[in-house]
């Protein structure tokens, strides 16, 4: 037993044909992507409604893109995918890791320049300029 609740599960042979506004499906990672857990792989981000991903229903945010039309896509910059994808013609067969739904919120990247820590700060900054602009008020209106 490997300790983990989510079983690997084995990787499924998903075959879409491109509608018109292609495969229905944004993409994240590579090797100049890497996620918090040093991972390049490529994920499947966002699953674009009604797109050609969505009414095939297979597809799902989280899974592991392995291949394209029996392409390997270890070790590959996330614009070397993208242009794989685009050159992958209108019958595209994707080699799929499944990974459970609560796996990929837990590991999913992050966008890029945001980190968790962002909105505090943020918010830290924004009360702090509000006092400074309070005291200068009140300076000024003492003198």
């Amino acid at each position: 037993m490997n300790g983990s609740l989510n079983p690997p599960t084995d990787p499924v042979n998903i075959t879409l044909k491109r509608g018109p506004t292609g495969l229905g499906f944004n993409i994240v990672g590579g090797v100049d992507q890497r996620d918090a857990m040093n991972d390049s792989g490529i994920y499947v981000s966002k699953i674009k409604e009604d797109g050609a991903a969505a009414l095939d229903g297979r597809l799902q945010e989280g899974d592991k893109i392995l291949s394209i039309n029996g392409t390997k896509l270890e070790n590959m910059a996330h614009r070397q995918v993208v242009n794989i994808f685009r050159c992958a013609g209108n019958q595209v067969e994707l080699h799929v890791l499944k990974r459970p739904k609560e796996d990929w919120t837990r590991h999913r990247p992050a966008p890029a320049g945001w980190t968790p820590s962002a909105l505090p700060v943020l918010g830290f900054l924004l009360a702090l300029s509000a006092c400074v602009v309070l005291v200068v008020r009140r300076f000024r209106s003492s003198n």
